[in-house]
């Protein structure tokens, strides 16, 4: 008589189981992949755009013209925004006072709205704002989708290197660590 019991059978569910956490494990990895190669694109496109942006003129609210091509060579903060945005209304004197405290460092601020020629003019005689201010209208969402803003949200800002290359990006309103973080980067 034999008193060893024959070794233990897993049962069918946990092998089941098993290839289910196998196969939920690879697919992870292979959408971690897929995203990690997906934003590694939109990277090089934005570069590419960035690079697009600066043979753009843009109307300004007095009637002249701001070619960004003329402020190339320094770092550019480019900020997207509405009159009809509070949050873009609420980050202008933060960007006031950047542009004020660091135009002495070659840094450049630029507004473009994205919004009509006397909504804009009515607000800058409320809110006077020193740095360039030009119009895009609807064309500011399209040029802003072109540079990572995907959903077209406002405000949106990008900084251009002194190289011309796109150096960062915020969809939202920006804050003081924001502003520093760029500083310090470029």
């Amino acid at each position: 008589m034999n008193d060893r019991a024959p070794p233990p059978i897993a049962p069918a569910g946990s092998v089941v189981r098993r290839r289910a956490v196998f196969a939920g494990v690879a697919a992870t990895a292979l959408l971690a992949g897929a995203g990690a190669a997906w934003q590694a694109l939109r990277r090089q496109a934005g570069d590419a755009d960035a690079e697009a942006l600066w043979g753009h003129g843009f109307e300004t609210p007095e009637g002249g013209v701001l070619a960004l091509q003329s402020l190339r060579g320094k770092p550019v903060l480019v900020n997207f925004w509405a009159t009809w945005c509070p949050p873009c209304v609420e980050e202008m004197p933060l960007l006031e006072r950047f542009f004020r405290e660091n135009a002495g460092k070659g840094w450049q601020v630029v507004g473009i709205a994205a919004d009509q020629r006397e909504p804009v003019r009515k607000f800058l005689t409320r809110v006077p704002i020193s740095y360039p201010i030009a119009l895009a209208g609807f064309s500011g969402i399209e040029l802003g989708k072109a540079l990572g803003n995907a959903g077209g949200g406002l405000p949106f800002t990008v900084v251009l290197g002194k190289d011309g290359r796109l150096a960062g990006r915020k969809i939202g309103r920006l804050s003081l660590e924001d502003l520093q973080r760029w500083v310090a980067q470029i």
